[in-house]
């Protein structure tokens, strides 16, 4: 079990990507958006496990907020959720280079499974 941080700005895939890890076991405290998420990492700094972050969101994007989980918690592990993997990939882009990326679409067990390796690692 994991202590996430789920950072994603539509509505309907954030609800589906909770339910699924927390039928999964885990505890997710979603987030609408970066903002939203990093105001949770300083409220509960050293709380979370994994930040489950989408790379392209408004304000505060994916990569800006997994900087500064980064900062905030050098432990923590990162894994994005895009449709843009190739942003996450670039090494220009700033995103912690051992962060996991999976690319939308993806099926909720593949997002499942993939956590569980994240976490075993």
């Amino acid at each position: 079990m994991a202590t996430i941080l789920l950072a994603e700005d539509d509505d309907s895939m954030r609800e589906f990507l909770a339910k699924a890890l927390e039928r999964a076991g885990h505890v997710v405290t979603a987030c609408a958006d970066g903002e939203d998420g990093f105001h949770a990492l300083k409220a509960a700094a050293g709380s979370f496990d994994l930040l489950l972050t989408d790379i392209v969101m408004p304000g505060m994007d994916g990569i800006e907020l997994a900087r500064a989980a980064a900062e905030l918690d050098p432990s923590m592990k990162i894994m994005f959720i895009t449709g843009f993997a190739a942003v996450a990939l670039n090494p220009e882009s700033g995103a912690p280079a051992d962060a996991k990326v999976l690319s939308k679409p993806f099926h909720l067990r593949d997002l499942v499974h993939e956590v569980d390796r994240v976490m075993a690692a």
